[in-house]
């Protein structure tokens, strides 16, 4: 087997850490990625480990139909980084990742390519892949974001996955704060298909006769603007699949972290908007877009764990602070 390293990232998972530690969500939308210095940055950080070469770096992610955004195009023209591309299914979930990234390092095992691998990622589905990569003869070490508070010592990784791989490092915090950057506007933009009105201006929509209009919940809720509805678009969130490897925080209320998430949600989504984006959420209010409730639950999980986030009370709380947030915000 060469002596030299392989690097597999599996995007998702490490976006949504990064962002959450230093924006405060996993909302892609809501922050920018130095991808080319934190690439550099998982490459110094696995030489420093191992001190052989390396043979590439893998980097896992999705999109719609599996094609390459520009964003994608601009990663893998890095050096010696392979973007390999999965599914984004309807409700902003990613189809295939997992699989792609399973079957590359056990396959990188097989024709003896590397002798170490050091795995990006939280995901327990990706633990039998590891056990065959060993089986191989490679050694998998799991790379994560330390989190002192946690009995694994990292952020969001399965238990399942970090007892089966040879060790864990983590990458330094200044790192992931010196690539993670926030995305602040003032306001929405105007949108060239809606007029830039402010919500709370846009007149109210007409009952149909015998049909009765529903109360707003509460007196300073804009009115939706006639005529609009949500349409699913491209999804601009992807998040890694694993599930389990939930940081939790004993001490800390679900409903008062629940609050924090929902306004927290709801401040860097409005700031990355336009005022058509903005129109169309108020059209199905109370409903949410899916994308935007998969943020909701998986950063409220980041703090509290899936079981407390499950909870109908946890849920409801979410939903209604990100709300409250955003009428104060329009």
């Amino acid at each position: 087997m060469v002596s030299q390293r392989a690097i597999f990232v599996d995007a998702g998972f490490l976006l949504a850490i990064g962002g959450t530690q230093v924006v405060g969500t996993s909302l892609r939308s809501a922050f920018r990625v130095d991808y080319q210095k934190l690439i550099e940055g998982i490459l110094n950080c696995t030489e420093a480990h191992s001190g052989i070469d390396v043979l590439r770096t893998y980097w896992y992610d999705a999109s719609k139909d599996a094609l390459f955004t520009d964003q994608h195009k601009q990663i893998g023209l890095l050096p010696g980084v392979k973007v390999r591309l999965g599914r984004i299914s309807f409700n902003g979930e990613q189809k295939g990742v997992d699989l792609k990234l399973g079957l590359d390092l056990v396959g990188v095992a097989r024709n003896r390519a590397a002798s170490v691998a050091y795995l990006v990622s939280g995901d327990d589905d990706l633990a039998e892949a590891v056990e065959e990569a060993q089986d191989l003869g490679m050694k998998v070490v799991l790379v994560g974001v330390a989190d002192t508070g946690h009995r694994l010592g990292v952020m969001s990784v399965a238990e399942h996955l970090a007892l089966r791989v040879d060790s864990i490092i983590t990458l330094p915090a200044a790192l992931i704060e010196a690539c993670f950057t926030r995305i602040v506007q003032e306001a929405p933009r105007p949108a060239a298909a809606l007029p830039a009105v402010a919500p709370a201006h846009i007149p109210r929509p007409v009952p149909k006769p015998g049909i009765p209009m529903g109360k707003p919940s509460s007196p300073s809720r804009p009115s939706p603007h006639p005529g609009v509805r949500y349409q699913t678009s491209e999804p601009s969130l992807v998040y890694s699949s694993g599930g389990s490897g939930t940081t939790i925080v004993p001490e800390e209320s679900p409903m008062d972290v629940a609050q924090e998430v929902g306004e927290s949600v709801a401040a860097s989504w409005y700031g990355s908007i336009t005022q058509g984006e903005l129109n169309e959420l108020l059209a199905d209010r109370p409903i949410l877009p899916v994308e935007i409730d998969r943020v909701l639950l998986k950063d409220c999980a980041q703090r509290i764990g899936e079981y407390k986030t499950d909870l109908q009370g946890v849920r409801k709380a979410l939903r209604l602070a990100f709300w409250q947030k955003l009428d104060t915000l329009i």
